[in-house]
């Protein structure tokens, strides 16, 4: 079982806002095994000495989609499925390469690539899934023309592939058994309509209460939970009134949505990446004008739904939402939060906060005894520059997930 001791530098513990001089940190396997600031004594352990740098845990992204390769949705109907699958490969190299050593999809990625990345097949970090996102008919991921009828594209197409559509409680009830059954380890709805959807207001409350309580009733008695794609106030506050644990996006967000996601502990996965790329990007790879007026709207009021969830004590992940050629723009993300947030706060909400979104606090998102060994080397303090945090990590001297390395320009 290898084993490493990293020593000297400086070290990011994300619940303190001060980096730590001195810390030295024990790895053996896949596991950290002691973290102290007086010298480790190991007779096995690989020597790194950080020199001039900073050792912290590795980010997480709470909302990505691998298998959303394309930036016009609709386009993924002339997309087979072994070409999905290879994009989905590429896409989470570069997510593990710029840093992320977790991420969480949100809808589309299945147990078949869960499964290559736990094997060791690619290179990936680790992954949480849920399987195909649930929409109503007519919601956010109901990807038909309207002159389509059934929503089942050819097997061999991607369309069907990330999404289905649930209808009344007993569909919506299958569905979610279905995906938790097929290895799903969340389960994600749309309840308001989305930028990227071309027949949905982005206004829209999608779902009646019933059937976001049947969701979330499933998915607690299955022993985990419901993640809602949600904009607006009034859908927000829908999806948490009727048990929805995490808001994703929730850029039009008022005080009184933010104050019940408060009191009910929901947690809230801004995006804002997403828009700004839209934004600069989008018309490129064919995002429509209905989709980019939609956009404008949701750009315009991100920073402040920062704002409305600090103030409320709403728990603030983080997460991209970037589709097919715009994910690398990932780690603008820490940049456009940098106008509402502090480094700090927005390291914590890529660590700490989606740790406990994905219920592995102790395991992911700091180097504690006993966490899996994700962690990286950063060349400065990212502490006073995220900027740090840029495509694919020229500033990451070391990283290393579940005790591999996967980058180690480094001498022992």
């Amino acid at each position: 079982m290898p084993s490493f001791l990293f020593h000297n530098g400086r070290f990011l513990d994300p619940h303190s806002d001060e980096l730590l001089e001195g810390m030295e940190v024990l790895v053996e396997g896949n596991r950290v095994k002691d973290v102290s600031d007086r010298p480790i004594q190991s007779s096995s352990a690989v020597r790194i000495d950080i020199g001039d740098r900073t050792l912290m845990p590795g980010l997480i992204d709470a909302h990505v989609h691998i298998f959303l390769s394309e930036v016009n949705l609709t386009a993924l109907e002339d997309v087979p499925l072994t070409l999905l699958a290879a994009r989905g490969i590429a896409a989470l190299r570069d997510m593990l390469m710029r840093g992320f050593t977790t991420v969480r999809d949100v809808g589309g990625a299945d147990h078949g690539i869960k499964t290559a990345t736990e094997t060791g097949i690619v290179d990936s970090p680790r992954l949480f899934i849920a399987g195909k996102a649930i929409s109503q008919t007519g919601g956010h991921a109901d990807f038909r023309h309207k002159t389509q009828g059934a929503f089942e594209s050819p097997c061999s197409s991607a369309v069907s592939y990330t999404a289905r559509l649930a209808d009344g409680v007993p569909d919506v009830i299958r569905a979610v058994r279905d995906e938790l059954r097929k290895g799903a380890d969340h389960v994600k709805i749309m309840v308001s309509g989305g930028v990227a959807s071309q027949s949905d207001p982005l206004e829209s409350v999608q779902y009646r209460a019933d059937e976001i309580e049947a969701a979330c009733e499933e998915a607690t008695r299955w022993g985990t939970y419901t993640a809602a794609h949600a904009y607006t106030a009034a859908a927000i506050m829908h999806a948490v009134g009727a048990g929805v644990r995490t808001v994703e996006h929730g850029n039009l967000i008022d005080v009184e949505a933010a104050a019940l996601m408060a009191d009910r502990g929901a947690f809230l996965v801004p995006t804002l990446v997403a828009y700004d790329s839209l934004r600069r990007r989008g018309r490129d790879y064919g995002l429509t004008d209905y989709s980019l007026a939609k956009n404008e709207t949701v750009l315009d009021a991100g920073l402040r739904s920062l704002e409305l969830a600090r103030a409320a004590g709403v728990p603030i992940g983080f997460g991209s939402d970037l589709l097919g050629q715009l994910q690398n723009d990932q780690c603008r993300e820490f940049l456009i939060r940098r106008e509402a947030m502090s480094p700090q706060e927005i390291i914590r909400s890529a660590t700490l906060v989606n740790a406990r979104i994905l219920r592995r606090e102790g395991q992911l998102g700091e180097l504690v005894p006993g966490a899996f060994a994700d962690l990286l080397v950063v060349d400065g303090n990212p502490y006073e520059d995220v900027g740090l945090f840029a495509d694919l990590g020229p500033c990451l001297s070391i990283i290393m997930k579940d005790g591999c390395f996967h980058r180690n320009s480094l001498s022992s």
